[in-house]
């Protein structure tokens, strides 16, 4: 028989399913049937005992996804929320035109610093976007002015996208 897993032994599950996982507190909490505050607690200890989790979480992405993998899905999560945000303010009755307009701006200029941010500090990602940005502006070329060959065009981008995913990210 087999005996039930450690005190110890689930502190170091739950330390292996935040860091190495990327699972949420809750998650690992319920994945070892202890509770959400027992999970925190833990890695609350762990943090004053030299043991940052959030910290090796984050050296862990950047090492095993690398930089630009990081920084896209910070972009990526960043143009969620915008545009969430954008919607609410769109929507709400309770906002004032004028003062839409300038959550709007301000989010805007948010959004602009974000995006020239991950093109510095991950120019790759950036080239990408570009070359995908390209192949748009291309693909709606040729539907507009030369429609005869969009279906060669299309045989073709697909491949092409795949490699440019190769190419730049």
């Amino acid at each position: 028989m087999t005996k039930p897993p450690s005190k110890a032994d689930k502190r170091r599950a739950a330390r292996r399913l935040f860091v190495l996982e990327r699972q949420a507190i809750p998650t690992v909490a319920f994945t070892l049937g202890v509770s959400a505050s027992t999970a925190r607690r833990w890695k609350k200890e762990a943090k004053l005992a030299g043991d940052d989790w959030d910290v090796a979480r984050s050296a862990n992405a950047l090492v095993g996804e690398g930089l630009e993998s990081v920084v896209a899905t910070v972009v990526e999560d960043f143009v969620a929320l915008f545009q969430a945000t954008i919607e609410q303010i769109k929507g709400s009755q309770e906002i004032e035109p004028v003062e839409k307009v300038k959550l709007m701006a301000s989010l805007s200029d948010a959004f602009n610093k974000m995006v020239a941010s991950a093109g510095r500090v991950a120019p790759r990602l950036s080239e990408l976007g570009v070359a995908q940005d390209v192949l748009q502006r291309f693909a709606e070329f040729i539907r507009k002015h030369h429609p005869d060959h969009a279906q060669t065009f299309l045989e073709v981008l697909e491949p092409f996208g795949e490699y440019l995913v190769e190419v730049y990210g």
